[in-house]
């Protein structure tokens, strides 16, 4: 992590969340840049931590902390902010209560005004977990919000989407070291199934007839690649955390905020977003596809528009995966954000 991004931490106190409520809920983030400049929020997403949101932020890249001060914001149950995994009892592991996006944005909010100063956000962007709290920002506060980026998200977690999400779950809670969530040791044999189910979803189908989980002979087999890419890659966490955080994810929808202009109806909810949006899916997501993002983006009135990124690497085309995938994206990004 650059320096002078060292992670800092927000207590929020007793915080209402959907599930109940946490006594004393924390909110992780990182600051980069001067906050004089306009301010841009980079919050994290499904598998994400913070020091893994610099492949966006330097001089050369899509978010130039000189130009900007950027604001990343860790996800409840990330294991970063409040998790089940560094939660006192009675709140811990399995008792950790449901989170929302709207729970998450309005403690973002939180550290933006009351610790940061921050009176107006110039722009939202997001990878996936971060591109649909991406959708969320105008809604929950549309004053306060100029633009938004969504990058392989969406405003509404489909009906497939969430139908995806079933399969690790259930390897996870199934698994004989889960133990209903109340394990004492890291459940190996459940969090590695997770990550082998999850695996195939993440990239599109012609990227593995193209053999790219070989990685041009970094690994042997398809075997070999599950085992150090997706094994170990959620080997570093939690069981509890990593369920929690997917109850959010499949409960994403835009027309669920409290008070929103569109409530309770999807398509006046993409209606009355009044910030101007960028919405990026790749060309070949298969639980984010490019689909959905034309039917939203045609129901703003905003001027929002649609770039699909052409990719073969599926969903992770948006996370840095690749370097010809984020020199397109990054490109995209640039020119929105010089844009009036």
């Amino acid at each position: 992590m650059p320096a002078g991004a060292e992670i800092q931490y927000y207590h929020h106190g007793r915080f209402r969340v959907a599930g109940g409520t946490l006594p004393d809920a924390v909110t992780a983030y990182c600051t980069y840049g001067s906050p004089e400049n306009p301010c841009i929020v980079f919050p994290t997403c499904y598998g994400g931590r913070l020091d893994g949101q610099d492949y966006m932020i330097g001089s050369d890249k899509a978010l130039d902390p000189t130009k900007y001060f950027i604001v990343t914001l860790a996800l409840f149950s990330g294991g970063e902010s409040s998790s089940p995994s560094n939660t006192p009892v009675p709140y811990n592991g399995p008792y950790f209560p449901e989170v929302t996006y709207e729970d998450n944005i309005r403690a973002q909010y939180a550290v933006l005004t009351k610790q940061l100063g921050i009176q107006k956000v110039f722009c939202v962007i997001g990878f996936s977990m971060g591109g649909q709290q991406a959708y969320y920002w105008p809604v929950v506060y549309p004053d306060f919000t100029e633009k938004f980026i969504s990058i392989c998200g969406s405003a509404r977690t489909s009906p497939h989407n969430q139908c995806f999400l079933e399969g690790p779950k259930a390897a996870l809670m199934s698994s004989s070291d889960f133990q209903n969530g109340l394990y004492t040791t890291q459940p190996q044999i459940g969090i590695r199934a997770f990550g082998r189910v999850y695996s195939a979803w993440a990239y599109g189908q012609a990227w593995f007839r193209n053999y790219g989980h070989l990685h041009g002979g970094k690994y042997a087999s398809l075997d070999d690649f599950l085992r150090a890419e997706w094994e170990d890659g959620f080997l570093s966490w939690d069981g509890n955390d990593l369920l929690v955080l997917l109850r959010t994810w499949q409960t994403g929808d835009i027309s669920k905020v409290a008070g929103g202009s569109g409530a309770g109806n999807f398509t006046n909810a993409l209606a009355s977003i009044k910030a101007r949006g960028l919405i990026m899916p790749s060309k070949t997501d298969l639980y984010f596809p490019p689909e959905d993002s034309e039917n939203e983006v045609s129901l703003m009135k905003n001027g929002s528009r649609l770039v699909v990124i052409p990719s073969v690497w599926g969903h992770m085309a948006g996370g840095g995966s690749n370097e010809e995938d984020m020199t397109f994206l990054t490109a995209e990004v640039k020119k929105f954000l010089g844009e009036n």
